[in-house]
């Protein structure tokens, strides 16, 4: 995401910071490119000139004029602004009160909110709540359908209507029978169309206004751009809105949504859908956010998604294996797996810091490498896996016949393990743990 943006805001900062000393003249310039970046990006015209002034007035302040690194006391600025128009700091769920919290989501036909229900009943259920799927479009074919084979894959339940009822009555009879079930977060799955009219606004303002809502939860394509933001104002002028939830941001969404939807309604990001798994939907922060978009990375999401993913027990056991330098591929296999569990390569590396910095066009890790160092490893035998030393040449052909690849496939990945293993058993020896590094 925004990988276009970063690229160009990062070029143009690059140059600033090879000035010793900035003059009123090459911050305008560095301006002119920034401004002409954000356009790009389909971020509001007059959202791109507020933004642009605002750094030009701090920029030519003695806050940079004076200082020792003018450059990136600017790339600080810009960071700061950033942050303060995606909304300052992250706002999560309202999920205080009396239960059982009712979350509407709306938005139009092809934005998403089906499948974001399914994810957002996932995060909320990590969080110790019982939540439970309510399927309130009756006009779409097999919508209801669909939303009971998400929850049936995420072993969510959902409320039992049909296609005969009235979309508020299924809301509020939901409502009615959560007690019952002890579910405490109600998230409603609400009917969309092409383009906003006034059928569908009557429609929810009438769900509104049987239920007590404590979130109304406005679902949006962020490919769509300024459109997206255009309909989120139409939407959020009826409905009154909590916050907004962008899909699709792990395609080639130039960032507009991102960066205007905040300024033009006034209701924050709340989350944001990073991919097509249950799984990849992630919180709203801005200040990571635009650390991501300046190349600065975002290593407090890795660290908590790290947290979340791996497990603490397994841990603990790989490090008493390495201590006892008894750390084999099946090991290695197992940390593989854990590793995947983050996301993808190319998701992963964007997080770390400077490498937004970088030129990484060819240079990008081929995840079908790790496809291959699973399909060699699930090749072998038990008795391999615990000893790779004895995996000599005819033992490799057959590893590499059963696994789909070459002889030399599989010395690359016992050449690798073995100078990996003797990495971490240094470590663990200084008083270091170590995940094992999975790149040549």
């Amino acid at each position: 995401m925004f990988d276009n943006l970063s690229q160009k805001l990062n070029k143009t900062f690059k140059t600033l910071k090879g000035h010793g000393k900035l003059s009123e003249s090459n911050i305008q310039d560095a301006l002119k490119e920034v401004r002409l970046a954000l356009l790009e990006a389909d971020v509001n015209y007059r959202i791109v000139k507020d933004f642009v002034q605002d750094i030009r007035q701090r920029a030519l302040g003695s806050e940079v004029l004076d200082s020792l690194t003018p450059g990136q006391q600017v790339v600080k600025i810009v960071n700061e602004e950033l942050t303060s128009l995606m909304g300052g700091s992250g706002q999560g769920l309202e999920l205080s009160g009396q239960t059982p919290i009712t979350i509407m989501l709306v938005g139009l036909q092809g934005s998403g909110k089906t499948t974001t229900a399914g994810k957002l009943a996932l995060h909320i259920r990590k969080q110790g709540r019982n939540p439970c799927l309510v399927p309130a479009d009756i006009y779409r074919p097999a919508a209801i359908e669909q939303l009971k084979k998400l929850g049936a894959q995420i072993d969510i339940p959902v409320y039992a209507s049909d296609n005969g009822m009235k979309p508020e009555d299924i809301c509020v009879d939901a409502l009615s029978k959560a007690g019952e079930y002890a579910y405490d977060v109600l998230i409603m799955d609400t009917a969309g169309r092409l383009h906003v009219n006034e059928e569908l606004m009557d429609e929810l303002v009438r769900i509104k206004n049987r239920i007590n809502l404590s979130e109304i939860l406005f679902v949006a394509d962020s490919m769509t751009g300024q459109d997206a933001v255009n309909v989120a104002k139409q939407f959020d002028q009826t409905l009154d809105i909590t916050g907004v939830i962008l899909t699709k941001m792990e395609g080639d969404s130039r960032g507009g949504a991102a960066l205007s939807i905040k300024a033009v309604t006034g209701k924050p990001i709340k989350f944001i859908g990073v991919g097509e798994k249950l799984d990849a939907l992630e919180p709203f922060f801005p200040d990571r956010m635009a650390s991501r978009i300046l190349g600065m990375g975002d290593m407090i999401s890795l660290i908590e998604r790290a947290q979340e993913e791996f497990d603490q027990k397994e841990a603990l056991n790989l490090e008493k294996k390495i201590k006892k330098r008894d750390f084999n591929l099946e090991d290695f296999q197992k940390q593989l797996m854990q590793i995947k569990k983050l996301g993808s390569l190319d998701k992963i590396i964007s997080m770390l810091p400077g490498t937004g910095q970088l030129n990484m066009k060819g240079l990008k890790p081929d995840e079908t490498e790790l496809v291959k160092v699973e399909a060699i490893i699930n090749s072998m035998t038990r008795k391999e896996r615990s000893d790779y030393k004895i995996i000599k040449g005819s033992r490799r052909k057959r590893i590499a016949r059963g696994s789909g690849t070459t002889v030399q496939d599989v010395n690359r990945l016992l050449k690798n393990f073995s100078r990996t293993k003797k990495m971490m058993e240094q470590l663990t020896s200084k008083g270091l743990r170590s995940l094992p590094s999975l790149f040549n």
